[in-house]
């Protein structure tokens, strides 16, 4: 699989951005179908740096209302990366 079909999008909340900012984690969504390794790969050639750790879970849906019927929002999968350190993503500096 490509890297940009891996890595859907960055993940930027209170939490993450302290993880990123204190501890060298960074938190992206990613393709269901990804694993660990392709995660790592990925994160590595995109951003040029070296992955220490990839923690991996997936998020189940959430039941959510629309008008009087009721469904799903669909679940997707969030990684977790930890580099080495030294390292850092110029991406998330400043956000």
């Amino acid at each position: 699989m490509q890297a940009h079909r891996i890595l859907k999008r960055p993940i930027v909340t209170e939490k993450s951005s302290y993880q990123a900012d204190m501890l060298g984690r960074y938190t992206f969504e990613v393709d269901l179908e990804a694993n660990k390794h392709e995660i790592r790969q990925a994160v590595e050639e995109m951003f040029d740096v070296a992955v220490d750790d990839v923690n991996t879970m997936i998020m189940p849906g959430k039941p959510r209302r629309f008008g009087r019927r009721f469904g799903y929002t669909s679940m997707w999968k969030k990684a977790v990366v930890t580099l080495a350190p030294g390292e850092s993503i110029s991406f998330f500096e400043g956000v």
